[in-house]
């Protein structure tokens, strides 16, 4: 799930939540738990209903901090990565590893 400016939110199980991403794979779901916990960040997954036995599992992470919108989190560079640096939406996307503040790439060299 790419990022959205529209704030998601629901439950997970009992507990009010903002969806952070749904329909996600193991992977994403472990690097997003461990980012949000990092961040400070009270995190519960779901484990979403499969339509067949044999397809893949998938995952829906919330948070239960009701105001935490990730895409205002992201562009306002208030996470971190577990190094120090600011997440950027690359990283976030785990498209890269870079943490550059830029959002966009012209093609030049800087």
């Amino acid at each position: 799930m790419a990022l959205a400016g529209k704030h998601m939110f629901g439950s997970i199980e009992d507990t009010r939540v903002t969806f952070v991403e749904k329909g996600v794979s193991a992977d994403r779901r472990d690097f997003l738990k461990k980012l949000l916990e990092f961040n400070g960040f009270e995190v519960l997954v779901q484990e979403d209903r499969r339509k067949k036995e044999e397809d893949q599992q998938l995952y829906t992470i919330g948070v239960t901090d009701m105001v935490f919108n990730p895409t205002i989190w992201i562009f306002q560079r208030k996470l971190e990565t577990f190094n120090g640096q600011k997440v950027t939406q690359g990283y976030w996307n785990q498209e890269t590893e870079d943490t550059k503040p830029q959002y966009w790439n012209n093609g030049s060299n800087f």
